[in-house]
């Protein structure tokens, strides 16, 4: 614990609030709330035993920040909005904000109709029937609910429209009752409704006895198409109905949440039941805190983006009164469940647990492949720091023409594409890559300084240039203009034996074939080669296009730009017709018309 830690420890407030974790960076790595300040955020820094993985967060801890709030409700929101905007390493992994789809139906509106939605409204008097995931698509479920019952799928607002003067071909079809015609009264298309949300909430048998008499006519009248289709919504059917949770009620809806951890990862499954079927099960990798904070913060995102059944059985109890009042819902939450409930948690907690063993098989070779090669390329090369960022360049030309530069980034030892980067060579003559480099690290270096741009803003651990000795040589000396050598390592990988330069050393390192370490930059080396080669190919192109089109009369720079955006390439502007070409703003009537002569001219 350092000094500044210590002193903030000393002023926290004994007030509900929320906290916030950061590392040495200043980036955010863990939001958590509390009932009490000075004693939930002490209790981190205390010469106590811990579980591994709060042990692992609270050794990356260098600061931490705290808000106030007047209640612990108030305080859990905030908690939820911060986890959202900062997306913690260590809080739960549901970060990405994305919602299962549901079903909808306003049962208010005068002809309802059913469609699919990510987003849940409350109190907007609709019934939303999910969440669908697992296989199960709610689109087919539309399609089987329209090959069975009579419903429109149209967009027509019959609140503020007038009737229509035909029907559409659905009604033909016999799709649709046509309530837009007024052939159908409102009590009527109900009774379809009905029975499309009877079908909905569990009840499969009159709409698979509906489309089997559709399918078995559709057949004999030799309308084969039409039967396939009814055959496929059959098949929906049946999988549904193999779903179903043997002596459980049809119109039962509940979800179980089952959490399994190893102490240092874990795995949260959740298991969608509704209308007495399993929907789908869900697993959700997790590096939080304890069992109950791991749920509890689970249930917080999750169903502020889904609605929660009346019922929901866990597998570690939560304080139940605040995660109601905090989803303004008044739920049954089961924590000691017996009979068919405890058979549907351990159905949850066998499918965590198979997932945690494949996850873990799967941390451990990414591990082995990253962080652990980043250790090992750190001991075999003797590096000041574990590289955790680190930025690979490369020249690519033909015979010196059309000279490019890439800067590839990995962090953590995985390729960090948002901060990739291409660079023109500009004040290079002829074919010297060794020049080339140069200007390309002497730019790059003078973003750093100026703090210019998102992607040079960072100082990287180890810069890896694609080349032998010489290059890594001619390099170096832009380092040390720039007086960074002892802040930014720099090697090189020769091609040929793989063979890596280090600074101050004229003989080579070999690293063993075949090891994680190697392998971690020859993947940099080769993903830096592919990056400078696509881009040169582009500019080559590029080049070639604005040179053949600049041979037309009356055709300047900007006109070629135009095009070029236009159409996106040369290969479709010669394909385009006079017409398509007087779209592009600048180009008349005339010049469109040259335009396509000079390419027809020469074909031939």
């Amino acid at each position: 614990m350092n000094e500044k830690i210590s002193n903030k420890l000393k002023k926290l407030p004994s007030k509900s609030g929320v906290y916030i974790m950061r590392d040495k960076k200043g980036e955010v790595i863990y939001v958590g709330k509390a009932k009490s300040l000075k004693n939930r955020v002490s209790q981190y820094f205390r010469h106590s035993e811990k579980p591994v993985k709060v042990q692992a967060m609270v050794d990356n801890i260098d600061d931490f920040d705290y808000f106030i709030t007047m209640s612990e409700l108030d305080a859990l929101a905030l908690e939820s909005n911060l986890i959202k905007k900062y997306q913690p390493y260590y809080n739960i992994l549901l970060k990405d904000g994305k919602a299962f789809p549901y079903i909808k139906i306003n049962l208010h509106d005068e002809f309802p109709k059913f469609e699919i939605t990510r987003k849940i409204k409350k109190n907007d008097g609709a019934k939303y029937f999910g969440p669908y995931f697992a296989g199960i698509d709610p689109r087919a479920i539309l399609e089987t609910i329209q090959s069975a019952f009579k419903i429109r799928n149209c967009s027509h607002k019959f609140s503020s429209e007038k009737p229509l003067k035909r029907e559409c071909l659905n009604y033909s079809l016999g799709l649709c009752l046509a309530p837009c015609t007024n052939r159908v009264t409102r009590e009527e298309y109900m009774e379809e409704i009905k029975k499309a949300i009877n079908f909905l909430n569990g009840n499969d048998e009159e709409i698979e006895k509906i489309l089997l008499e559709k399918m078995v006519t559709a057949s004999n009248n030799e309308n084969f198409e039409r039967a396939i289709e009814l055959r496929e919504s059959l098949k929906m059917v049946a999988k549904l109905k193999q779903r179903v949770v043997a002596n459980m009620p049809k119109d039962v809806d509940k979800d179980v949440i089952a959490y399994v951890t190893d102490g240092l990862s874990g795995v949260l499954t959740i298991m969608v039941i509704r209308g007495g079927k399993i929907l789908g099960i869900q697993n959700y990798t997790q590096t939080d805190m304890s069992e109950e904070d791991t749920i509890f913060n689970f249930m917080m995102q999750y169903y502020q983006n889904s609605l929660p059944p009346h019922e929901i059985i866990l597998s570690h109890p939560i304080d139940e009164k605040l995660i109601c009042e905090f989803l303004e819902k008044n739920l049954k939450i089961i924590s000691s469940p017996k009979g068919l409930n405890l058979t549907l948690l351990k159905m949850a907690k066998e499918n965590a647990t198979e997932y945690l063993e494949k996850h873990l098989e799967k941390e451990k070779l990414e591990y082995n492949s990253t962080i652990g090669a980043l250790k090992n390329l750190q001991e075999k090369l003797h590096l000041k720091n574990l590289p955790k960022r680190m930025e690979c360049y490369d020249i690519s030309h033909i015979s010196g023409t059309n000279k490019v530069a890439s800067m590839v980034v990995f962090k953590d030892g995985k390729p960090y594409k948002k901060d990739y980067r291409k660079f023109k060579i500009k004040t290079v003559k002829g074919s010297n890559d060794f020049a080339s480099l140069q200007e390309t690290l002497e730019r790059r270096f003078k973003r750093l300084q100026n703090l210019d741009g998102e992607s040079f803003k960072e100082m990287p651990d180890l810069i890896v240039i694609d080349g032998g000795k010489g290059q890594l040589s001619s390099t170096y000396e832009i380092l040390k203009e720039f007086h960074l050598e002892d802040k930014i390592e720099m090697i090189s990988l020769a091609k040929k034996l793989e063979e890596v330069f280090v600074v101050g050393s004229s003989n080579p390192i070999i690293l063993k074939y075949g090891s994680a370490e190697l392998k971690l930059l020859q993947r940099i080396r080769d993903e830096a080669h592919r990056f400078a080669i696509t881009f040169h190919r582009q500019t080559r192109t590029k080049a070639q296009t604005e040179s053949e089109l600049s041979k037309i009369p009356g055709l300047g720079q900007k006109k070629i730009d135009a095009l070029l955006k236009a159409f996106g390439s040369s290969e479709n502007i010669k394909k385009a017709t006079a017409e398509e070409l007087k779209l592009v703003k600048g180009i008349h009537s005339s010049l469109a018309e040259s335009i396509v002569e000079f390419f027809v001219s020469n074909k031939q």
